[in-house]
């Protein structure tokens, strides 16, 4: 495992990282602390969360995740592991949390983070990011940016970074970082730390995979010349890019016990493509999870590839695929599929 500082920062993490979001709902805190002891002990020292966790979102559940990764955590050298967690914005409703908040100002963030402190049982967080705009976007699958929004959305940035910044000064709080952001979103958070003297991002927290590669299109520019680190998740795409949903229907898989979730990954255009990586991962002697995951993490601009299980097996398994180099022939191969099936899962 590598482990590496983020530009600009003490901040060491792994290039692989552990996400949590079905602790507390496909995965008990048994089988969770399990996957926690087993990252750890191979060297994966990032571990990120969020107070709405697990998903799919219910009030039922709302927080669980945290609190089981709080309960290991009680048990660990602090200085050993990242923590990163993240806040919830109004965009997506969830009326049970906070209230349903109409802004990400002060009182939110405070009330959000001190949550989150408590169930995670430490004092602070290494990296809390903005789980995602508070602006109205298409997000999670959606893809049309309607052009009726009037509100002064840089003045709102502004006092979002503000908030994150009276965190940091109070210590909660080491460094901040965005979640599926924009290119513009994230460049006005730059502009504003640095007018401002306030703290800069410095991670971005996109899906990023074989079937989405949007983030290249803007995005990647932005990591390059800011120097920022992109913490991509989905890498696996729902576990579509397992190829489990082409051989076998698994009633626990995500996508099987939640149909009604995640639209991103159901669309028509991603069976041919799935099948297209498939015979790409045949003819070089690799899993397609493997030729997945190494896609991701030998990108420049990956920072830490997040990887996320049901089960220790289904993690030891990700583990061992994400440490595959991938040859210059088998990129090559890829960059084929893509021209002729780009991102069929925006």
């Amino acid at each position: 495992m590598r482990i590496h500082h983020l530009p600009g920062t003490d901040l060491a993490i792994s290039d692989i990282g552990l996400g949590t979001m079905t602790f507390g709902e496909q995965t008990d805190q048994a089988c969770a602390h399990a996957q926690l002891d087993y990252a750890l002990s191979e060297g994966i020292n990032l571990f990120d969360m969020a107070e709405m966790y697990p998903v799919p979102g219910r009030a039922e559940t709302q927080g669980a995740t945290e609190a089981i990764v709080g309960a290991w955590l009680a048990r660990q050298a602090r200085d050993r592991v990242v923590i990163a967690t993240k806040v919830a914005g109004p965009l997506r409703g969830f009326r049970w949390i906070r209230g349903g908040p109409l802004a990400l100002d002060l009182a939110n963030m405070r009330a959000a983070l001190e949550a989150s402190l408590k169930r995670l049982k430490t004092d602070y967080v290494d990296l809390y990011q903005i789980h995602w705009p508070s602006r109205p976007l298409p997000l999670f699958g959606g893809t049309q940016y309607e052009a009726q929004d009037t509100v002064d959305r840089a003045a709102e940035i502004e006092e979002q970074l503000q908030a994150l910044a009276t965190l940091v000064r109070e210590g909660k709080v080491r460094y901040i970082g965005l979640s599926n952001e924009t290119p513009w979103g994230t460049l006005r958070f730059l502009e504003a730390a640095g007018r401002l003297g306030l703290p800069r991002i410095v991670t971005i927290q996109n899906a990023y995979n074989l079937l989405n590669r949007t983030f290249e299109s803007g995005l990647a520019e932005v990591c390059h010349r800011e120097r920022l680190g992109l913490l991509a998740y989905s890498p696996l795409a729902f576990g579509v890019l397992t190829g489990k949903y082409r051989t076998h229907s698994d009633p626990q898989a995500r996508l099987n016990r939640f149909p009604e979730f995640s639209p991103r990954y159901r669309k028509a255009a991603i069976v041919p493509a799935v099948d297209a990586y498939a015979r790409v991962a045949e003819n070089f002697g690799l899993s397609l999870g493997a030729l997945a995951l190494g896609f991701v993490r030998s990108r420049f601009f990956t920072a830490s590839t997040l990887l996320g299980a049901r089960t220790v097996e289904q993690l030891k398994e990700n583990i061992v695929h994400a440490k595959v180099a991938l040859s210059p022939e088998a990129l090559a191969a890829i960059e084929e599929v893509h021209l002729k099936s780009p991102n069929p899962a925006p």
